[in-house]
């Protein structure tokens, strides 16, 4: 055959031709000046990235006629048959077709003899990561302790298939994918040389389509020039790599944020008459919405777009569209793909997802810091300085006379103290069982997320000690945190509520601080005879301790006290 595909014909013959692997092709230079060159090399990455190209330059560079050299001069009988495969002293050697460890161990065989034509033995080893456990246990000895005059490059997609212990073995270089900016200036020097028009546009689609492998571009590159007539379009790019182009993206981004919906599924089935992939439609414009919100939130980052091009009419869409917009189309659309998974008919999934998205509504997040949420706390605090205000006069009174339960708190509020309903409390602790402090217990948690910020924020420095199947009492770090919870009912309203929704019992809300719990507790002790009161307080959950029970029986029930 006289034509040869662009990426064979424009391969790599040195470092400074490998692009985007500058981490890879320094350190090698540095190591062949320097004459530190390692006896095995790993090389993994993405597909079409340089790996073998740069094995190959590293064998001539290394049995080059000027070594040490940081460049094969590519003129000598060295760099010349290493580059046209004549120099039996470097084998490339292909481990997707030659798995078996009978091969593997032909190869070794013929490690031990000296090079003939060059000053070193070159393996390479490509697609590595399929050879078999046999065939890697047979390579890992030679690996490690191989002949002066030995070196062996591996290659792999997929270094994480590899043996570690064939991986400590060798000097690892990862190559990274490839710019879509440094694939299109190989692209354009490749297409000054030859000689063959080409728009800029359809360079630029043509290696985004590539994610970052140069021979897939390379590829993609020769079907569109093979494909077009004079010159190379952007519609010749979109063609050969099957993507939609941004006009029809915008279209149909006009159409959801202007709710058209038979301007929608109109661009569907021009789409579709064209014969696009509805898989590949998705994905593009789930992409195109993911550029969309990275050009929103951070705009220096260009390179990190995956699809789009930064045209005048894909601005001035995503001025208008709001970022939570964005997330929600992103969240449908992803819906949508994955349902598309597993069904013959795409399309109607297709369809119901336009007219979702031109039917959609934004849903705006309120923030704390948002202008009607900050005007809604204000007026909030004035109400409440209000209340207070009319709460100390006495006119709050006159809105209680209804309610004489509710008025005890009132009138304790301007007390110094304190006043816990101590009747209640002992009531509470004679009829308290573990199975309702446990109830209290395991719900506490889903309670407090059900309350408002400022009725959670009253319950945490408190806890629950004590219930009855109608009552329980929480104990409050702090006297003031205690009268303010035990005087708000909307507080205590909304714990019962929140208990009621969770266990289904309605329980009354009792309110001690700590350091007025320990005299209440003593006292019901007292009261009790022997040891009924101990056991009926779930304080603790759990049977009376042996030594207390021990120290009751010699000295007496009366003289023992029991301290927290």
């Amino acid at each position: 055959m006289a034509y040869q595909a662009l990426y064979r014909v424009w391969r790599p013959q040195s470092f400074i031709d490998v692009v985007g692997q500058e981490h890879v092709t320094k350190t090698l230079q540095n190591a062949l000046l320097q004459q530190k060159i390692s006896h095995a090399y790993l090389f993994s990455g993405p597909r079409g990235t340089g790996k073998t190209s740069a094995a190959k330059i590293l064998a001539k560079a290394i049995n080059c006629e000027h070594a040490p050299v940081s460049e094969p001069c590519n003129e000598c009988a060295a760099c010349r048959g290493i580059t046209n495969g004549t120099i039996s002293d470097v084998l490339e050697f292909d481990a997707a077709s030659n798995s078996r460890v009978e091969e593997m161990r032909d190869v070794l065989d013929k490690v031990k003899f000296a090079p003939t034509a060059v000053n070193y033995k070159v393996y390479i080893i490509d697609e590595v990561h399929m050879l078999s456990i046999s065939a890697f246990n047979a390579l890992l000895k030679t690996l490690e302790e191989p002949p002066k005059h030995v070196i062996f490059i591996l290659a792999t997609t997929e270094p994480h298939k590899i043996p570690l212990t064939i991986i400590s073995r060798c000097q690892r270089f990862d190559f990274r994918r490839i710019t879509a900016g440094s694939i299109v200036n190989r692209m354009k020097l490749i297409v000054e040389e030859t000689g063959v028009d080409c728009d800029d546009v359809a360079l630029q689609m043509i290696a985004r389509a590539a994610e970052g492998g140069m021979r897939d571009a390379l590829s993609l590159l020769d079907q569109a020039i093979s494909y077009s007539q004079d010159r190379v379009t952007l519609e010749d790019a979109l063609t050969v790599t099957g993507s939609v182009s941004q006009g029809f993206l915008n279209k149909l981004a006009h159409a959801f944020s202007e709710g058209d919906v038979s301007s929608g599924l109109e661009a569907l089935d021009e789409l579709l008459f064209h014969g696009k992939d509805p898989a590949r439609f998705i994905e593009d414009f789930i992409l195109f919405y993911r550029d969309m919100l990275l050009y929103k939130t951070a705009p220096n980052l260009e390179e990190s777009l995956e699809r789009v091009m930064l045209d005048e009419d894909f601005r001035q869409l995503a001025e208008t569209i709001p970022v939570e917009q964005i997330y929600q189309l992103i969240d449908l659309l992803n819906k949508t793909q994955q349902e598309m998974r597993w069904t013959n008919h795409p399309r109607i999934f297709l369809e119901v997802a336009v007219v979702k998205l031109c039917q959609m509504e934004v849903k705006p997040v309120l923030q704390a810091d948002s202008a009607p949420i900050g005007q809604l706390l204000t007026r909030i605090e004035q109400l409440e300085t209000e209340l207070r205000h009319l709460k100390a006069n006495g006119v709050a009174s006159s809105f209680q006379e209804g309610t004489p339960e509710q008025q005890k708190p009132a009138q304790r509020s301007s007390k110094k103290a304190f006043q816990p309903q101590v009747g209640k409390i002992n009531e509470v602790l004679k009829q308290a069982t573990k199975n309702d402090i446990n109830l209290i217990k395991a719900n506490w948690g889903e309670m407090l997320s059900t309350l408002l910020k400022s009725q959670a924020a009253l319950l945490k420095d408190a806890e629950p000690i004590a219930a009855s199947s109608s009552a329980f009492i929480i104990k409050f770090k702090h006297e003031m945190i205690c009268q303010m919870a035990m005087n708000r009912t909307d507080f205590l309203e909304s714990v019962t509520a929140a208990l009621l929704t969770l266990t289904g019992k309605r329980f009354q809300l009792l309110g001690v601080p700590e350091d007025q719990w320990l005299p209440i507790r003593e006292s019901f002790l007292n009261s009790q005879h022997g040891e009924e009161g101990d056991t009926l307080i779930s304080e603790h959950n759990k049977e009376e301790e042996p030594h207390i029970a021990e120290a009751k029986k010699l000295f007496g029930a009366e003289f023992v006290e029991i301290i927290d």
